[in-house]
This record gives C-alpha cells, structure tokens and sequence, in this order.
C-alpha cells in the first residue's frame, strides 16, 4: 500500500549522503525545511545549503554549518561568485555526538529562522534573492532520517488543510474545521522522552464524546494499542504491528489518513497498521487531542 503524503507536505525518509536534491516548487516566504538527524559519534563539522541551481560552483545563499573543533560553534555564510561572504558565528553547539536533533529552517521576508530541537537558534539574514534558491545540499558527519518540506506549493488539485502548529504544548488539542473527510492526512511529528510510558492521539466527537479512533503507544508494554470509544464503551484491543517506531529517546512521523472504509497509518513512510471504521460516520469527528509521554515538534491537521 502506497505512502501518500499529505497536501504541502513533501517528505523524504532515510536519504543517503550527500543529498542535493531541488526543493519542491522552489523556496517562498512561510516555507519550512524540516530535518531529522542523528550526529555521528565522531562528528566534526555538517552543513545545510540552500543553493542557487544545481552546479557545483553554484551560490549559496544560506550556509548553515556547526562544528566540534575544540571551539564548537555554528558557522553561518553565504557565497556569491565563487567567493564566501564574511562569517556569521554563533558559540554555541546545540547538537551533540551520537545523539538525535530535529532542525528547522522557517523563511521569513527577512530571514532564515533556524530553531534546533525546539528551540529558537539563530535568524540569518538574507544576503541573496530567495526566490532564486532551488536546490538543497547536505552533507558531513551525521545520518538523515527524514528532510520534510513544509507549506510548499502543494500539486494542481490539492490544497493545505489548515495552518501548521509547531512545538505545540501537551496536552494538544486541535480541531478539524468541516470535520473528518475521506483522503484528508493529519501530520504529527514528535519525540518520545527517555522517560516516557505512554501517550494518546484520539480523534474525537465533540458533541458526543465517542473516539473514533485511539492511538495509544505503550513504551512500557513495548506496543501500540488501537481501539474505539462509543457509547461510553471501549470495543476490542487491536494490537499487531509489524514495526513499532515509538522508542525511547526517537523521533517519530506520523502520517495518519481517513479512507472511505478505514484509517491507514504510516510511521516515517512506511505502513504501521490500518483500522477499519468503527464510527462510520467519520465527518462528525471534529477534534484531535494528544497527551501523555510525548514532545510534540510538528501537528498538521
């Protein structure tokens, strides 16, 4: 069963170094890139370039570059002309050896806005024309687990669903303006605490309370728990998995997709499990919450 990725959401799972692949649709004001990494053990230095074209010699209008040097710093840069710009530097390292980062980069009419892990990091002013940068280059000591591509321009017949939320607090709850609709793709992005036992994602009635659908990961029974609430009971446990990506101290990507006759769900991009309907009249579900043991970095409904 093929991954579908949601409107506006263009992801790439697993990809190899270097990557230097275009950007969908080019870069624009309210683009995000999103990357999921883990640094090597023996990192030295990485970067992150949004490039001008796909030559080698090509401009750089954004050079992102940290590096463990004995003095660990983040670089900042542009080249023009074959020639680098003068450094914008940051003393401060937020990426550690042999641990996993999320890193993001939000375009402004102004800057670039890197936040690393959830935190604000660095705005990079621009230097070059931003609507001339198509292609981006990564490369050095680390493992790409996914390069996401955010609020882009979504293919002819698709539109966005609504605004995205990023490092939304937990408890999370959001709701679906129109309801539930078949083919519709709800995006969590988020991390599992080294301490955390468990959490929930429900998608819920609100004027009746029934669950349609209960995602409930258990770090503490190694499973992920499916079912549904109606009429104040709970039915049957659905449990079997092939792979269950909700380990301690992971990132995980949740692309969860109502169909006609079930919910399919993928986690970073590939297929988890389906669920057949339970509430068949899935344009009532009206709202999303999510609480427990979990960070969230990213909830696209």
């Amino acid at each position: 069963m093929a991954y579908v990725p949601a409107p506006g959401y263009q992801p790439t799972y697993n990809p190899t170094l270097p990557y230097k692949k275009p950007i969908p649709g080019g870069l624009s004001v309210g683009m995000s890139v999103y990357i999921q990494g883990m640094a090597s053990e023996h990192m030295r230095r990485f970067f992150v370039n949004f490039v001008m074209g796909q030559d080698p010699g090509a401009d750089v209008a954004f050079h992102f570059n940290p590096r463990f040097d004995g003095w660990d710093k983040v670089v900042f840069n542009s080249q023009q002309g074959g020639k680098w710009g003068s450094e914008e530097r940051k003393l401060s390292m937020p990426f550690s050896k042999g641990k996993p980062f999320e890193l993001l980069f939000t375009v402004t009419a102004e800057h670039y806005k890197v936040i690393v892990n959830g935190n604000p990091f660095y705005e990079f002013k621009h230097r070059l024309p931003l609507h001339m940068v198509t292609h981006l280059h990564v490369d050095g000591d680390l493992v790409l687990q996914a390069i996401n591509f955010l609020g882009g321009h979504p293919t002819p017949h698709q539109t966005m669903e609504g605004p995205p939320t990023f490092n939304p607090p937990v408890p999370f709850k959001g709701r679906l303006q129109g309801g539930l609709t078949a083919r519709r793709t709800i995006i969590i992005k988020g991390f599992v605490p080294h301490h955390a036992k468990r959490f929930t994602i429900n998608f819920k009635v609100g004027s009746s309370g029934d669950v349609a659908l209960h995602i409930n990961p258990r770090m503490d029974e190694g499973t992920v728990v499916r079912n549904s609430l109606l009429n104040g009971s709970w039915g049957t446990e659905e449990r079997k998995m092939g792979h269950n990506p909700f380990g301690h101290g992971q990132y995980f990507d949740l692309s969860i997709r109502c169909g006609t006759d079930r919910f399919k769900v993928y986690a970073n991009g590939q297929h988890l499990f389906d669920y057949a309907h339970r509430y068949p009249a899935f344009h009532k579900v009206d709202m999303i919450e999510i609480q427990g043991d979990v960070a969230l970095s990213y909830v696209q409904i």
